[in-house]
Formats: C-alpha cells, sequence, structure tokens
C-alpha cells in the first residue's frame, strides 16, 4: 500500500516588512516563523521546514533553535531543515542537534542535507570554497556512517581528509524510533541525484524555475540508480515557492512585487539578467511558481504530483518582504483549503501519491 502525499511548508525566515513598510528586524522576524509554524500545525500541513542561511536578507542562522522553540507549541507537524549546508558543518554536530530535536519534538525530527546554494557560511567557518565538493562528499559519508550506527546500536570508526577521524565510537543522543528521516536536497546535478542513490536516502528536487517537467530525467535517473545499489525505492520530494489567496488576482498582486525584488537581488549576486512580468507570469502558469486561488494551486500541486511520482511537496510560502499577515492567511489556505483539494483529485484520479515512481 502506497504511502500518502505528505504536503508541507518551508521558510527561510525572509526579513518582512511592517505595515509602514519598515523592514522588520531579525528577532521579530523568528518570533513570527514561529507563529507561522504553530498555525501549520493548526491547519493540518504534515511539515514545517526552515533554511539555514548566513545573510541578512534571510533571518534563520540556525534552524534547529527555532524548531525546538516550535515543537514545544506544535503537537504533530513534522519538522526539519530546508537546508542544513552540511559542508560547512561537521556532521557530529548536526546529528546531535537534531537527535536532540527529535526528543524534544517526540520523534517528529527531519533533516534535508545540502551542499547549500548559498556559500555565506564558507568563509564565515572558515571553508576553502575550492573543496566545496570534498567536504560535501566526506561530510555526507560520515553522516551516514552516524545514522548507521544509530539504527543499529553498533560504534563506527571513520577517516576522511577534512576532519578528524573516528575510531569505535557512538554519537549520542540517540534517536526517538532508532532512526531520524534524512533527505538529500538536490538543485539539477546528476551527480548529486546518484549520490542521493548511493546512500540509500530519499531525494527532494529543488525546482525553482521553469517547468517541473525538466525534472523527469532526474526521477528516472534516481529510480535507475537505486536498482544498480540494490534499493527497490525510496521517497522523492519538490520543493518549489508559491502563495495562495482567495483568487488567482489578488495572488498575483501580493506576491509580484517582492518576489521580484527578492528575485533580483540574489540574481544579481549570481550574474542573472533582471526578471520581468512576464517571467513571473509564466512562471506562475506552466513554471514552478505555485501561485494563485487554492483550487489553482491545487490543480498544479496535483499535476505535479502525478507526473513525478512524488511522496512529498513542499512550497516555500515566505517571499522576501511579504508580509507576516499575508504569509498567516496563505497558510490557512493551504492547509485548510489547498491540501483537502490536492488529496481530492489525486483520489479522483485513482491515483494516491505514490513513495517511489516505478523505473
Amino acid at each position: 500500500m502506497t504511502a500518502p502525499l505528505e504536503l508541507g511548508l518551508e521558510t527561510f525566515g525572509d526579513v518582512t516588512r511592517d505595515s509602514a513598510g519598515q523592514l522588520l528586524s531579525h528577532p521579530q522576524v523568528i518570533r513570527d516563523v514561529i507563529d507561522e509554524a504553530v498555525l501549520a500545525d493548526q491547519v493540518g500541513v504534515d511539515f514545517f521546514g526552515i533554511g539555514e542561511h548566513h545573510r541578512a536578507d534571510f533571518a534563520v542562522s540556525s534552524p534547529e533553535m527555532v524548531l525546538a522553540t516550535i515543537a514545544g507549541r506544535t503537537t504533530r507537524i513534522r519538522l526539519g531543515s530546508a537546508v542544513t549546508v552540511l559542508s560547512s558543518d561537521d556532521p557530529v554536530r548536526v546529528f546531535q542537534r537534531f537527535s536532540t530535536l527529535d526528543a524534544a519534538s517526540n520523534g517528529r525530527a527531519e533533516i534535508i542535507l545540502g551542499r547549500g546554494s548559498f556559500t555565506e557560511s564558507f568563509p564565515l567557518f572558515g571553508f576553502p570554497l575550492d573543496q566545496y565538493n570534498t567536504l560535501f562528499e566526506e561530510r555526507l559519508d560520515l553522516f551516514a556512517a552516524i545514522l548507521e550506527s544509530d539504527r543499529t546500536g553498533t560504534p563506527l570508526s571513520w577517516r576522511g581528509t577534512t576532519r578528524a577521524p573516528l575510531s569505535n565510537q557512538r554519537v549520542y543522543p540517540s534517536t526517538t524510533n532508532g532512526t531520524i528521516k534524512t533527505w538529500i536536497g538536490v538543485g539539477g546535478s546528476p551527480e548529486s541525484v546518484v549520490r542521493a542513490a548511493r546512500y540509500k536516502l530519499p531525494l527532494i528536487l529543488a525546482i525553482i524555475g521553469g517547468s517541473p517537467l525538466r525534472f523527469a530525467p532526474y526521477v528516472d535517473l534516481y529510480h535507475r540508480a537505486l536498482g544498480e545499489f540494490g534499493v527497490e525505492s525510496l521517497p522523492i520530494g519538490v520543493h518549489s515557492h508559491g502563495h495562495v489567496a482567495e483568487s488567482d488576482a489578488q495572488a498575483k498582486a501580493e506576491l509580484w512585487q517582492p518576489w521580484r525584488e527578492m528575485r533580483d537581488r540574489i540574481g544579481a549576486e549570481r550574474g542573472w539578467p533582471p526578471t520581468s512580468r512576464a517571467d513571473f507570469e509564466r512562471e506562475a502558469e506552466e513554471g514552478s511558481l505555485y501561485v494563485g486561488a487554492p483550487d489553482t494551486v491545487a490543480r498544479r500541486i496535483a499535476a505535479t504530483v502525478q507526473a513525478l511520482g512524488l511522496a512529498r511537496f513542499d512550497i516555500k510560502y515566505s517571499a522576501g518582504t511579504l508580509a507576516h499577515e499575508v504569509l498567516m492567511r496563505s497558510i490557512g489556505l493551504f492547509g485548510g483549503e489547498v491540501m483537502p483539494r490536492v488529496r481530492a483529485i489525486l483520489e479522483a484520479s485513482h491515483e494516491t501519491a505514490p513513495a517511489a515512481r516505478p523505473a
């Protein structure tokens, strides 16, 4: 029997504006994120994820601290990172922080590990960018060994080139249920897809531009690679951006300006051309921007879930300076109206969202 589709919300703690148009302080944004997560729990959202960043426009640098506070104010929603930049962190400490969160939340913690599309953490923590790939590969190898040690209750030994070795050691605390669900977040590199399969970890595809169908070859590659590594199937999820309002016109009107400012700010750092309203409309109609009324957003999510065979779909609901009050309304609509519609569409088409698409 296939597992039910999980629907989640994610934020980077984007710095928002107050009613007077002034940017809020980082502490206030973090408090708002906590309130947003509490509402997500109340309206039935399955997962709430917080991304790690180390820059002025995103308030959260330590997702685990914020998630721990959320754990104390929620009862059922699963809580995780989106993503943890493993390359510039220590795998032992990452496991310890999340296994502690797992204990505090009574087994609700998850981790999404990634290399990080933002690189501010590397100079901040003293890691050379020319070791970007090596750092992630070695740290993922150690983290996978820690997961296996926790699952089996046996010591681990590990040796690499970017960290001191471990010899016959355990990492504590142990997890609530003998494991902690750990995903690999991938932005579109075939090598990263195969790496996730090699370590037998579920895959999250970050689809933030263009048609989601462009990623079908990565889904197929993941399933083929799993087969070569002797694994029948593992879940696949998607992370995309979105916003829900009472009508398509209202949702677009609310999102357009903050989305444009955020994209152009980040794009200027990466050499992208300025975005246009036509770009925005194209993404909203046929790309990876899930914006509109509940029916519109639900139909587009369901189509992507069916096309890619997803077990999870997460929307990054925050978008630059989009106000906290608007985000709260969007969260309420997502949980109260979008999620039931998505599941009804899938049920009506005689498809539940599969844990993995057949190879």
